[in-house]
């Protein structure tokens, strides 16, 4: 039914905006995700969705224990129109609620720290199974909870004065690394033919006027002809 509603929503785009949305989901990927730790500065939190899309990631996942996290439209750059964003925000520990999801589903749970104890982001095996990157807030890092409970940390190397980068720069140059040895690699790391499908449904859905109106058409010409 999905494909079938997919070739009728076909028709009220270009065939270049349809050749778009194949070439970009060709690149997405959910065997890699970023997990975003009590972001507070709308700017940051919108430069790393901008950021994320950008490099082909699918799924952000944002925890809400103190701050909430905002975009910053200007600086998103309608970015986020096209993510899946996953808020934790309705428990008591929701780093907890976000690392068990992830564990669950099948995610290593990986730190990203500037302690030189660490090892190099370079270094992390990106073939040992999928990934999700945890990103703490902009002054403190990432809380105790992911540092005790992390099956890996990785830091990104340094040669300054300066203890960190800021969170979106940190973001940008983790991905670079890690998306660039992927798309290198033997890693299984498309999306499957049911997230293409899926993804490429919903994003139809946002580029259509009054989608809702020809979907209406669309079920009822169908009623009909199962008459």
């Amino acid at each position: 039914m999905k494909t079938e509603l997919t070739d009728y929503l076909s028709q009220f785009l270009s065939e270049n905006r349809l050749q778009v949305f194949e070439d970009v989901l060709k690149m997405r990927t959910r065997y890699l995700t970023v997990v975003l730790e009590d972001l507070y500065q709308a700017q940051n939190a919108s430069a790393v969705l901008r950021t994320c899309e950008c490099f082909g990631l699918q799924d952000i996942h944002i925890i809400e224990n103190r701050n909430k996290f905002e975009v910053h439209r200007d600086i998103a750059m309608g970015s986020n129109k096209w993510l899946n964003l996953y808020k934790y925000c309705n428990q008591k520990n929701n780093t907890q609620e976000a690392i068990s999801k992830l564990r669950n589903s099948g995610y290593r749970i990986i730190a990203t720290s500037p302690d030189p104890a660490y090892p190099f982001l370079h270094d992390l095996d990106i073939a040992k199974g999928k990934m999700a990157l945890f990103f703490g807030t902009e002054l403190t890092g990432i809380s105790k909870v992911v540092s005790d409970q992390a099956d890996e940390f990785v830091r990104i190397p340094m040669f300054g004065f300066t203890e960190s980068f800021n969170i979106s720069v940190s973001v940008a140059l983790c991905l670079q690394d890690i998306v660039s040895r992927l798309h290198d690699s033997k890693v299984e790391w498309q999306l499957s033919t049911d997230e293409h499908a899926e993804l490429l449904l919903t994003w139809m859905r946002y580029s259509i006027k009054k989608v809702e109106l020809i979907e209406k058409k669309y079920n009822e010409l169908n009623s009909q002809s199962l008459l």
